[in-house]
């Protein structure tokens, strides 16, 4: 499981126009599942998340967490994460979890588990996503304002 961090003052998603899942300041998490991939990553990888000290404190020093500022997290299934790209000039997504294992609610229980043992009101649009059809075929829009260009990678190592 992999994640690509981006700080906000606010991001949503929206699909097909309507809105499924907002935050204000905070982190917007893109999510890559590989096979495999199970509560035990997922658990790794929302704690290292929310811990990580990626906001100013009152020196400008990269040494808050999302928890210490009070924040939230926008969570987004994103399969691209996971590519290979090693070879040739098509990426591989072969090591990628199949979409229902991707947005399955064991893989995705740690927004929830984050949100009640942690502290951090979570919006997922992984969980939105998963209740309705599938969005393939589906205009999904991300929308978001940096808080500053600082996107950085998280393995749940």
């Amino acid at each position: 499981m992999i994640a690509l961090l981006q700080r906000v003052t606010e991001a949503s998603v929206s699909v097909d126009g309507q809105v499924i899942a907002s935050i204000g300041r905070g982190i917007l998490a893109l999510i890559g599942v590989e096979r495999g991939d199970g509560e035990a990553e997922a658990d790794r990888l929302a704690e290292k998340i929310i811990a990580y000290r990626i906001f100013p404190d009152d020196a400008g020093k990269m040494n808050r967490s999302l928890k210490d500022i009070g924040g939230e997290l926008l969570a987004v299934p994103q399969f691209t994460l996971v590519a290979d790209t090693n070879s040739g000039t098509r990426p591989s997504f072969s090591s990628g979890a199949p979409p229902a294992e991707g947005s399955r609610p064991g893989n995705a229980r740690f927004f929830a588990d984050a949100q009640n043992d942690m502290h951090v009101r979570i919006a997922c649009a992984t969980l939105s996503i998963a209740r309705r059809h599938s969005p393939r075929n589906k205009l999904t829009l991300i929308a978001l304002t940096f808080s500053s260009p600082v996107p950085l990678p998280a393995h749940e190592l």
